[in-house]
């Protein structure tokens, strides 16, 4: 073995180790209509938001009662991708269903 010194490894100071900032979330709403069939709703959420019968039943019911209800909340992009999505699915059949995105605060 020789006699070199070692010399320790010089660790990150935490205080100038940087962090990466979490992307802003965005609530992707349902606003109720008296047009579109409740069936068809459920289906849209069904499918773009991947939602069991049972949890698609409910947020469909308290948009109804309520007016409006979060489905989910994403990351901007995915969020206005998906809102996008299921309104162009109501578009097609020819209902009034709309999503809608705003800032989770």
């Amino acid at each position: 073995m020789s006699d070199v010194p070692v010399k320790p490894r010089k660790s990150t100071d935490a205080a100038t180790a940087t962090k990466t900032q979490r992307p802003p979330l965005y609530k992707v709403i349902l606003l109720n209509d008296d047009f579109t069939p409740r069936e068809f709703v459920v289906q849209v959420l069904k499918a773009v938001f991947r939602m069991n019968a049972d949890r698609a039943y409910h947020v469909m019911m308290t948009a109804h009662r309520r007016g409006a209800c979060v489905i989910a909340v994403y990351t901007r992009d995915v969020a206005e991708t998906k809102a996008k999505e299921a309104t162009e699915l109501g578009r097609q059949k020819g209902y009034p269903l709309f999503f809608t995105t705003e800032p989770e605060e």
